[in-house]
């Protein structure tokens, strides 16, 4: 009795991690949920929004351009002096 008893929780130890394997391995289980994910996380292109983002990156370096040519022309006309 207490051999059946051990082998029934051998195979039952055995089964269960290999069992869980194949089901994450199955990919029709999953693709419905990934796809959906990754079209939440990169969504398709779309036109207004990429020329959004560039007209958004050009402004910010103008502006970025304008403090740092600002801070050399104070400089320039307040020039530190050396000893």
């Amino acid at each position: 009795m207490g051999v059946k008893i051990e082998i029934f929780r051998m195979m039952l130890y055995l089964s269960f991690p290999v069992t869980m394997f194949w089901i994450s391995n199955q990919a029709e289980y999953f693709e419905e949920y990934i796809v959906k994910r990754k079209r939440e996380i990169f969504p398709p292109d779309e036109k207004m929004h990429r020329q959004e983002l560039q007209e958004f990156k050009e402004r910010m370096r103008r502006r970025q351009e304008q403090k740092m040519l600002k801070r050399l022309g104070m400089e320039s006309e307040n020039p530190v002096e050396k000893e």
